[in-house]
């Protein structure tokens, strides 16, 4: 599969994708042997031959990691502020590695660290509708009324949101806990959405991204995913894919 010469670059290590844009810029590598400037190259990892300053590269090797992220930490892979990121923890691993998706400093769960582009992919764009899941505990009692305005969708400022699932609602003292499953992953979405019905988050947790779960990792603790693991999400990307294939293909018959 083709993908853009910076974004190669990147996989290989070389440098982030837009440090790669100004070395590319600079004239300083080559692809077959030929200089190249522009940033619209793509280039086949199986076939062609790229270098940096003479040095041949090499993609890397694709790695998985699941961290189970503390209140406190930033899910980017850097911080101009100097606050501790998710990528602090896996940052002496000879891999580049890049958080899937957004969990806000407030929040803790489970955050993916990956170098698989395509999988970062399809687990954040909306259009693959990939299903998260997780533990909330709000202050108040959530009635019925705000309980379908949650599933329903709910108008926020930069738009309304997809329907969601509310399942396991208990209610703790003042506090109404359940367990909330949406495919969309807009900024403190979850947080906006509760308020919007009247309620603050006191605690959020994610469990799950499509078939990778949390489960009993410990908080500020991470770990390689199982061979098991990994073929989930594999299995997930060539669905995604090919679901993709299939609507592009019917897309272009109806023209």
């Amino acid at each position: 599969m083709k993908m853009r010469l910076q974004k190669f670059m990147a996989r290989s290590g070389v440098a982030s994708r837009r440090r790669s844009e100004e070395i590319i810029a600079a004239g300083r590598v080559e692809v077959n042997g030929e200089t190249v400037t522009e940033m619209g190259v793509k280039i086949d990892p199986t076939t062609d031959t790229v270098r940096v300053d003479g040095e041949k590269l090499s993609r890397e090797e694709l790695k998985y990691i699941k961290l189970n992220k503390p209140t406190g930490v930033i899910s980017s892979a850097d911080d101009p502020r100097g606050r501790k990121t998710v990528v602090d923890y896996v940052d002496h691993l000879p891999q580049r590695l890049y958080p899937v998706g957004r969990l806000d400093y407030d929040s803790r769960g489970l955050i993916l660290l990956t170098n698989d582009g395509d999988l970062t992919h399809i687990l954040t764009h909306p259009s693959f509708t990939v299903t998260k899941v997780y533990r909330v505990e709000i202050a108040g009692i959530l009635t019925s009324e705000s309980l379908t305005r949650l599933e329903t969708g709910i108008e926020l400022e930069d738009g309304p949101t997809a329907p969601a699932r509310l399942s396991q609602v208990k209610y703790k003292g003042g506090s109404t806990v359940f367990k909330l499953a949406l495919h969309e992953g807009r900024n403190r979405q979850i947080r906006r959405m509760c308020k919007a019905v009247g309620h603050e988050v006191q605690d959020l947790v994610r469990l799950r991204i499509g078939p990778l779960a949390l489960k009993d990792l410990a908080g500020g603790s991470w770990r390689e995913l199982s061979a098991e693991e990994i073929n989930e999400l594999n299995n997930l990307k060539k669905e995604k894919l090919a679901e993709a294939e299939r609507d592009k293909n019917s897309q272009e018959d109806e023209l």
